[in-house]
């Protein structure tokens, strides 16, 4: 009997937080582009970053919170990831014409969330191709008109002027080496990890990766579209590379060492909620009862960490029902 209640409580949540799930839901002159924009900063020799902000989306803000960046090679440029809206894409574009002369070959968008790809739509405006891993686009088309239609309702239209839905020029499966711009550029993939087709950006000559959502500096991983073992396992493999400096997808420019800090929290939330479902928490109860310490003073730690533990215990709950 007991079973069956927590059954017929649980199922329906799952759904709901599926939902949710799914409404988690950038020489070349640039008119337009917002002023008050932040700079790229060269992280090591022609590779820039140009960082965003902490926090959610908000008016103070803009909705610039992700990190974006692009690599200069002896025969163009490619820019990785383009922000939360047209303007932010006109900005990228901007910093890139401060940097160089060089042509923008391609635009590499390395996972979908709003803050990182909504600026493509400066790219395609210029002819520069938009590329992404299928699975990324796909989950894109699924949910980012629900995204698009709340940075609408949270920035205003002004802020939002010129951002459009899109599919990305070119898509691919597998990780590929790259000389397109004159310097060798590796384009990884390890299945699904912190979100379906997420990828990172490696480059060859200095050793800097764009980590995307894989990795995220002094804040709380998203689990909502991650799997956890896939996760952690694309992380060993990151370990195994000549890394030298990260650029994370939120926060500042890191060492290596950040690959262990992620996968500390992934292992610890993991391990604290195996004990939660094994002692029958109540899922009301998760959020509060989840706490690690370690954590508490990232970024977003009493939002996505405490939405981590519900998503991560109904998962584990299902799991057990459909043993």
């Amino acid at each position: 009997m007991q079973f069956a209640i927590r059954r017929r409580i649980l199922l329906p949540l799952v759904g709901a937080l599926g939902l949710a799930a799914a409404s988690g839901c950038a020489t070349l002159a640039a008119p337009g582009a917002d002023p008050t924009a932040p700079r790229a900063v060269e992280v090591a020799s022609g590779v820039y970053m140009v960082q965003g902000s902490s926090g959610e989306v908000d008016l103070a803000n803009q909705g610039r919170l992700g990190n974006a960046g692009f690599i200069v090679g002896d025969a163009g440029v490619i820019a990785i990831d383009s922000g939360t809206s047209y303007r932010h894409g006109q900005a990228l574009l901007a910093e890139i014409a401060r940097v160089t002369d060089k042509p923008v070959k391609l635009l590499l968008l390395t996972h979908a969330r709003q803050e990182f790809i909504f600026g493509a739509a400066a790219f395609r405006e210029r002819g520069i191709p938009v590329q992404m891993q299928r699975k990324a686009s796909r989950l894109m088309t699924a949910r980012c008109e629900g995204c698009l239609k709340t940075l609408n309702r949270v920035l205003g239209e002004e802020a939002m002027r010129g951002t459009v839905m899109f599919k990305p020029d070119t898509e691919f499966d597998a990780p590929y080496e790259s000389g397109l711009i004159g310097r060798p550029v590796r384009v990884l993939y390890y299945g699904h990890s912190s979100g379906p087709g997420d990828i990172a950006v490696l480059d060859g000559r200095t050793g800097v990766l764009f980590a995307g959502g894989l990795l995220d500096q002094r804040r709380i991983p998203d689990v909502q579209d991650g799997e956890i073992d896939g996760w952690r396992q694309a992380l060993q493999a990151l370990r195994g590379l000549p890394i030298r400096q990260v650029v994370p997808g939120h926060g500042p420019v890191a060492s290596a060492a950040l690959i262990d800090g992620v996968d500390r929290y992934l292992t610890q939330l993991e391990s604290r909620l195996i004990e939660l479902t094994r002692a029958d928490a109540a899922l009301s109860e998760v959020p509060d009862a989840a706490g690690l310490p370690e954590f508490k003073d990232w970024d977003q730690y009493q939002t996505i960490h405490r939405r981590n533990a519900s998503i991560v215990f109904v998962r584990m709950e299902r799991d057990l029902l459909v043993r």
